[in-house]
């Protein structure tokens, strides 16, 4: 008996262990189960398994400590069967014998897998308890008064998560020395029960409830989400406020116009102004010229060593992706890019360029087309003058 209990704390131990942080503790009330057993008992005992195997129902009450682990009471009553055999003690009830006990039950599933709020189809439960047995008999001998012990397995199946239909095969002992014949309570097949039930337990109250794990770099990473959002959240209320400064400005010009008085106004018309424009576009995060556009950067040359006198401004720009101090330095380094291309590779005077970044560009809806350095090519221009009244 000290090995059983020894045997049920060390299952005890390794299920508390098998726990994970998420299993929330239950009420008193909650995993509470109630069932109702049948089938059949038979001795162990030489000669007489098929030929004593009588009828077995019972009922147990089961709470479910952890989902690895419970305790729970249980009664079975043997089915009269010696009122009308030939041989034997008699019995004048219903029942031959009864046996009423307390017993634990280790879930395998449970005890070596995580703990889970899928309801697993099938799993299977070792059970060891103990208990106070009793033959009815008034013929020849007494009634008896026994210690019992018992083990077995439990094959559950669950169609639903509140019902359970198992299979419950078993065996008990009668550990006492009534009989005569046993001078010793050890574990002798000769004072044994071999039992088969199959049974229908239904779940009463709440079941286990889970939390997922607390982890530290999931928040964090949450937070310096939220904290660039908030960030996004400020920039997106300035630009609103300078939108609304501006369109204020365009406002008061317009209504400045439309107050003007007629007068002559004198248009000076170009006749003989170059001015091209050149794009030089990168690839997203660099700002090192491609293959692909190289001839576009040949252009710009080309240009300048046809017009002496001409000069051309190149403006870098990046897109809005990434952080925005990452995107100002790619601006100014995509126009120098390209400035010390036309320097170093076609030889043009550094004098004749001015290259500047511009930090984030907004010319064009195509998001990646703003990754961009633009080129423009200008010449001293020749012009005539128009009066107009």
């Amino acid at each position: 008996m000290k090995k059983m209990l020894l045997s049920a704390a060390l299952l005890c131990g390794v299920a508390s262990m098998s726990a994970q942080l998420n299993l929330q503790k239950p009420s008193f009330f909650d995993n509470w189960s109630i069932g109702l057993n049948g089938g059949v008992t038979t001795p162990l005992n030489h000669g007489a398994f098929f030929g004593d195997m009588r009828g077995l129902v019972g009922l147990q009450l089961q709470k479910q400590i952890t989902p690895a682990f419970a305790l729970g009471a249980e009664a079975n009553w043997g089915v009269n069967t010696s009122s009308w055999r030939g041989y034997g003690p008699k019995s004048s009830t219903a029942f031959d014998s009864q046996y009423v006990g307390l017993y634990g039950a280790v879930n395998l599933f449970q005890l070596f897998a995580p703990y889970s709020n899928v309801t697993n189809v099938f799993d299977m439960e070792v059970v060891g308890g103990a208990g106070w047995g009793h033959y009815f008999k008034n013929e020849p001998v007494a009634d008896h008064n026994f210690f019992g012990t018992k083990v077995g397995l439990n094959f559950n199946f669950h169609p639903s998560s509140r019902v359970t239909i198992a299979l419950r095969p078993s065996v008990s002992w009668d550990m006492s020395d009534a009989d005569v014949k046993y001078t010793s309570a050890a574990y002798n097949a000769n004072k044994g029960q071999f039992n088969l039930q199959a049974g229908v337990m239904v779940a009463l109250g709440n079941g286990f409830t889970y939390s997922d794990p607390y982890n530290q770099a999931e928040i964090d990473a949450l937070n310096a989400k939220i904290n660039g959002l908030r960030g996004d959240l400020v920039n997106a209320g300035n630009a609103l406020a300078q939108a609304a400064a501006d369109n204020q400005a365009l406002a008061a010009e317009l209504q400045a116009c439309r107050n003007r008085k007629p007068e002559v106004v004198t248009t000076t018309t170009t006749t003989d102004q170059l001015s091209t424009v050149r794009y030089v576009n990168f690839d997203l995060g660099r700002y090192n010229i491609t293959a692909s556009q190289m001839p576009n950067v040949a252009a710009v040359a080309s240009y300048l060593k046809n017009h002496p006198k001409a000069k051309v401004i190149i403006k870098g720009y990046a897109s809005q992706d990434g952080p925005v101090d990452v995107n100002i330095r790619l601006a100014n380094q995509r126009a120098e890019s390209v400035r010390s291309a036309l320097i170093n590779k076609y030889g043009i005077d550094p004098s004749r360029i001015q290259a500047e970044g511009q930090g984030i560009g907004h010319m064009f809806e195509e998001e990646s087309w703003n990754r961009v350095a633009i080129c423009t090519l200008e010449a001293p221009a020749k012009s005539t003058t128009t009066v107009t009244k």
